[in-house]
């Protein structure tokens, strides 16, 4: 035992030692906050947004990726009690559908064992001059059968209430009307949840890759999204937010910023008829957010553009709303989509194997602001030029009408010098 004492004090001395004589020490830095991060150095900016992972606002299957933490008050959520059912999730609602019908059962239940035991139905049992509130009543278990009989209006006939038994009638009565609200309530909103259009949005696509290429002179950004389904999407209409954060000019640090997007709603570009994959263009202008962002920039850029499609499903009429995001790594530069629609023999024909595939194409790298300046220079010279003979034209003619005018006032005054000495 002393010999274990002594082996284990050694090692410990020894662990000790190796501890004081080791000189590299790992110490963690501290995360920064993103007001702090921004006035670093460029290069240690730069380290800190390689090892950041992409944090999106919306996920690609249109889930907000958004807690809600710190909710004080909670009992919001009861009083509006039918839409948190019917936002719970499928296990825990089936589990509240049964806990409902089970407690209510056992209730009342229970109370048509109390009256029976009150009344004394229970002394009494196969004595056939004793006119039970109940008949073949004798005991809770019984009792809770009759229960689930009268609330679910089965009547197998064997047990049955008596005219004798007022308190009875009464239970009867409440329990019959409570029950058909329990049924309206839970049924409602088994009903509601079942029939939401949440599942119809599965059918709705978006492309994988949000591409910027030119289109009639202009840089443009675009997506693609097509409906697998056959039946349609009335009144289609699509939206596109960026999500960056931003700080103002008084210095307040605004995160997640929402900015809108043009997609067409000036020219009603933006409501859609959805029958076979279309192509969405954002037209980058100066009312762009990517008015000034070049190719170089948007790789080192921290956005996010989400992009929401809203309709009405032909089938049941309620509304639908399929959502769907693009980071900066989904942004490419200089791509464009595939086609999908083919002409066959008397219809249409879409490949949605080429749905999200996308190719090269020539595209400049600059920004839009520069490709705009850049084109009213190969303008200017022209107007230049033009201006400047007009200019050259007109000074050359007041330079000789000056001069004509100037001998003519030097022939006048000869004249009149020659008369004066004549």
């Amino acid at each position: 035992f002393h010999c274990l004492i002594r082996s284990m004090t050694s090692l410990s001395k020894i662990i000790i030692e190796q501890d004081v004589e080791s000189p590299s020490v790992t110490i963690r830095k501290p995360k920064l906050p993103k007001q702090a991060r921004e006035d670093l150095p460029k290069h240690m900016v730069d380290q800190v947004r390689v090892k950041r992972k992409i944090q999106r606002y919306v996920r690609k299957d249109g889930k907000c990726n958004v807690h809600h933490g710190n909710v004080q008050e909670t009992y919001r959520y009861l009083t509006d009690i039918f839409t948190t059912l019917v936002d719970l999730k499928w296990r825990f609602n089936l589990f509240i559908f049964v806990l409902v019908y089970t407690v209510t059962w056992l209730l009342f239940g229970f109370a048509w064992w109390l009256i029976a035991y009150v009344r004394g139905d229970l002394e009494h049992i196969g004595d056939r001059d004793w006119i039970p509130c109940v008949d073949n009543l004798n005991g809770f278990v019984s009792a809770f059968l009759f229960s689930i009989e009268t609330e679910t209006t089965i009547g197998y006939g064997y047990r049955v209430i008596t005219d004798k038994c007022p308190e009875g009638i009464l239970l009867l009565l409440i329990q019959s009307v409570l029950g058909s609200i329990v049924n309206a309530f839970m049924v409602g909103c088994m009903f509601v949840k079942i029939s939401q259009p949440k599942k119809r949005a599965e059918t709705l696509v978006f492309s994988t890759n949000a591409v910027i290429s030119m289109r009639d002179g202009q840089l443009c950004l675009m997506f693609r999204v097509g409906d697998l389904r056959n039946s349609h999407i009335v009144e289609a209409s699509i939206r596109a937010k960026l999500i960056k954060s931003k700080q103002t000019k008084e210095g307040e640090f605004i995160p997640l910023n929402q900015t809108d997007m043009n997609v067409g709603y000036d020219t009603g570009d933006d409501r859609l008829f959805l029958v076979s994959p279309l192509i969405i263009c954002h037209e980058i202008n100066q009312n762009s957010p990517f008015w000034e962002i070049s190719k170089a920039h948007l790789d080192k850029e921290d956005l996010e553009i989400v992009v929401i499609l809203e309709g009405m499903v032909e089938a049941t009429g309620m509304t639908c709303q399929a959502r769907s995001s693009y980071v900066t790594s989904e942004i490419k530069w200089g791509y464009r989509f595939m086609p999908v629609l083919t002409l066959e023999d008397g219809f249409y024909e879409v490949d949605y194997n080429s749905f999200h595939d996308i190719h090269e194409t020539n595209t400049p790298s600059c920004s839009a602001r520069e490709l705009a300046e850049m084109n009213c220079r190969s303008r200017l010279p022209l107007t230049w030029s033009v201006a400047s003979k007009l200019s050259q034209q007109g000074v050359l003619v007041t330079q000789e009408e000056g001069l004509e005018g100037q001998t003519e006032r030097n022939g006048d005054i000869a004249t009149i010098e020659s008369e004066s000495k004549v």
